[in-house]
């Protein structure tokens, strides 16, 4: 088997694509958690404002979302090469695998932290007492995320 088999020249293209499904899902996922989440702050923050500061939870933990993104493609970005270097066709399928198992865990983690923050913010303006409880169910939301990137760690480093 020639080196040209073993390392095809379109085997990077996978791994580039590993690193852009990273970031564009997991960018989609906290975009879409943020929005989600400020409009329940905005339409909460005209009967109660005090609580402005205290609902900004949401909208932090859909930012981590786009961080364990940015993450995975930085590190897939960082070991890319010429296939003339041994850029094997396997290595780009665990790069991509990596970058759909971290773009889209985050992506459904935004969702989950984006109608839960939206719904909760409004929940805890009304009964303060929700707060611990919608916290909770946000660390739950935001843990999928969290998995998404074990896995794709995992699959960067085979």
């Amino acid at each position: 088997m020639s080196d040209t088999e073993k390392n095809p020249i379109y085997g990077p293209f996978f791994g580039v694509m590993g690193a852009s499904s990273a970031i564009v899902f997991s960018a989609l996922g906290a975009a879409y958690g943020t929005a989600k989440s400020g409009t329940g702050i905005a339409a909460m923050s005209v009967m109660r404002p005090e609580l402005i500061m205290k609902s900004i939870i949401p909208v932090v933990m859909a930012g981590i979302i786009a961080i364990y993104g940015l993450v995975v493609a930085v590190l897939i970005a960082g070991a890319l090469e010429e296939p003339s270097n041994g850029y094997s066709l396997y290595k780009g399928f665990l790069h991509l695998g990596a970058g759909l198992a971290v773009g889209f865990s985050g992506l459904a983690a935004g969702f989950a932290i984006g109608i839960v923050g939206d719904s909760g913010v409004r929940g805890t303006a009304q009964q303060p007492r929700l707060f611990v409880g919608m916290i909770l169910i946000l660390i739950f939301a935001e843990v999928l995320g969290l998995y998404g990137l074990i896995v794709a760690i995992y699959l960067y480093t085979k």
